[in-house]
């Protein structure tokens, strides 16, 4: 592949609380380092929750997802098996996770490191939110939680305990999840390229590299 003179952009819409999220995150990044650096990307973050109902307390996990997906206690088992051997081929860890929680304070963090954080930290607040909820089992709705993984990143912790605790950004993100929704985003993760081309799901890398590829080629002809 030439280099290429624009940037691709990638708009990675997902939840926190999303697996398969996780898995395609990571999926793509190994991709992209398959790419190599002649395709320049800009790759932002967005909101989508799956459990916007979903209290602060939270839900305990098996019983949610049973009811919620109708399986059974053997689905369920094979379902997380399939996720976590899926997680080990990209580098993501999965451990014990007993329950569901709200993710919507974490998405309006993720939305102002997005708008005000150094470059870079949107998604590497990103990966703490995904390692923190699927590989710890912590809750990424709780304040002390997520001020705790803002320092880790790099992110300015006071500013974001005023973000957390005054509300700020809770109009932007429901208004960024209607209109991913009304786009036609359903279930996530939904990888959109360049506002046009829509991948979807957990993809092996492989599936991400060769869509990648073409859509670039496209956009250079």
């Amino acid at each position: 592949m030439t280099p290429m003179n624009t940037t691709m952009k990638i708009d990675f819409v997902s939840d926190i609380a999303c697996p398969w999220c996780a898995v395609g995150l990571n999926a793509l990044e190994r991709a992209l380092e398959r790419i190599g650096p002649e395709l320049a990307v800009e790759l932002h973050f967005q909101p989508f929750e799956l459990n916007p109902t979903m209290a602060a307390e939270g839900a305990d996990a098996a019983a949610y997802l049973k009811a919620k997906y109708g399986l059974s206690d053997a689905q369920l088992a094979q379902n997380r098996a399939v996720i976590h051997e899926r997680g080990a081929a990209v580098g993501f860890t999965f451990g014990v996770r007993v329950r569901v929680w709200n993710t919507f304070d974490a998405h309006r963090l993720l939305h102002w490191a997005g708008l005000a954080g150094p470059a870079g930290s949107q998604r590497a607040l990103k990966h703490a939110l995904l390692h923190a909820y699927h590989g710890e089992g912590r809750n990424p709705g709780a304040e002390d939680v997520l001020l705790d993984l803002a320092a880790r990143v790099g992110l300015d912790v006071e500013v974001a305990r005023e973000v957390l605790e005054s509300g700020r950004y809770a109009d932007e993100v429901r208004a960024a999840e209607q209109a991913w929704q009304r786009a036609g985003i359903h279930s996530v993760p939904a990888i959109v390229i360049n506002e046009r081309h829509l991948i979807s799901g957990g993809q092996p890398p492989e599936v991400f590299e060769q869509a990648l590829r073409q859509i670039a080629a496209e956009a250079a002809r």
